[in-house]
């Protein structure tokens, strides 16, 4: 295996190889182009925002569930330890992982969701593309240019999030013919495999799903059978339960990074323009574990994400988002003016869009409550 430097595989992406910014500007001594992104990005509003924005379950159901903030730092955490493994650029990994979610509205995909109906005849709404117009437009840092001025490698990230993302949705300018960087395809699956696994956690904990009813997906319970067998003086359900969702979480890392490594080798792959001329994914799991992966987000589908409960408060949640957007439609004048200003460039129905899908969860209760009672 050829590597550059110390530790970056040829089929992974040097920062000295980035195809730069928009706009330029000089060199930092300190760090390289990807480093500087991280800060950027950690230190924008959009990412300090997620901490109040949902995953699954809304802050006002407890102090201890996934919010969209904790659970970019856990895909971070993994995706990073796994571009270790894998030699690959751990910090544009850990760029894109931070990045990745910072276009998602408040409560969720449900948010989302409604979003896009309101928005069906105005251009639509998805959060990949809503999170390159916050990275490349909307959050205001510098004097001299919009955005946050981001590498192509993260921009790009950001348009092409998800192994199926839509071509036909990618500007010219990301190359939609080309495939996603390793990079970003492993913080693609990282995310999957993330959610997947503290979403049982959280579904636990709720008390939404139970360990009887988990035990009929295969994943799970291999994974509890683990637990419990190297655990024969545990005594508690509650640190079971923790095991076993380690042994469950390692198990897909481990069975990606090394399946993805498998598959580098049998393509022959050694640089990274090998990379972007493959025309599936290479960074995936082994089919056995992806069909076991799928009945496991089958069954969180039917059981958690739409147990009665969840419904309940996201129909309020998707009540109060249409509502705030027909009201701000109706009455521009109200828009804060930095967004009011942009109604003749962007168009209404977009600028309204932008101006509700920044809200965290708290502040679109807020100012529904205090607009519309």
């Amino acid at each position: 295996m050829t590597l550059l430097g110390s530790s970056i595989a040829a089929y992974g992406i040097a920062a000295a190889d980035s195809r730069g910014r928009v706009h330029p500007h000089s060199r930092d001594p300190n760090r390289d182009e990807f480093t500087r992104d991280r800060d950027r990005i950690v230190h924008s509003r959009a990412f300090r925002r997620l901490q109040y924005k949902t995953q699954v379950f809304t802050a006002d159901q407890g102090d201890h569930f996934r919010n969209r903030l904790t659970h970019t730092i856990e895909v971070a955490q993994l995706a990073r330890s796994a571009a270790r493994r894998m030699h690959l650029n751990e910090d544009l990994v850990e760029c894109i992982a931070l990045v990745h979610d910072v276009g998602h509205p408040p409560f969720g995909h449900q948010g989302e969701t409604m979003l896009a109906e309101l928005l069906h005849a105005h251009g639509g709404f998805e959060h990949n593309r809503q999170g390159l117009r916050i990275v490349e437009q909307l959050e205001i840092c510098y004097p001299e240019f919009p955005g946050l001025n981001l590498s192509y490698e993260v921009r790009e990230s950001i348009i092409k999030h998800s192994a199926h993302y839509d071509r036909a949705k990618v500007p010219a300018r990301f190359c939609p013919d080309q495939a996603p960087l390793l990079e970003a395809q492993l913080v693609d699956e990282m995310d999957s495999i993330a959610y997947d696994c503290h979403d049982v956690d959280d579904g636990l904990r709720a008390g939404f799903i139970d360990r009887d009813g988990l035990a009929e997906v295969p994943l799970w319970a291999g994974a509890w059978a683990e637990a419990v067998e190297s655990s024969p003086r545990a005594t508690s359900e509650r640190l079971l339960i923790e095991r076993a969702l380690r042994r469950m979480m390692d198990s897909l890392v481990s069975g990606l990074v090394d399946h993805s490594l498998a598959g580098i080798g049998s393509r022959g792959i050694t640089t990274v323009a090998q990379v972007r001329a493959c025309a599936d994914q290479v960074v995936t799991l082994a089919p056995s574990l992806r069909d076991a992966k799928e009945r496991l987000e089958a069954w969180l589908f039917a059981h958690l994400y739409r147990h009665h409960r969840v419904n309940q408060t996201f129909h309020r949640a998707k009540r109060i988002l249409h509502q705030l957007y027909d009201f701000f439609v109706a009455h521009p004048d109200t828009l804060p003016p930095d967004h009011e200003q942009r109604i003749p460039v962007e168009g209404l129905e977009r600028v309204v869009a932008d101006y509700i899908a920044g809200m965290t969860d708290r502040f679109a209760q807020d100012e529904h409550r205090r607009l519309l009672g």
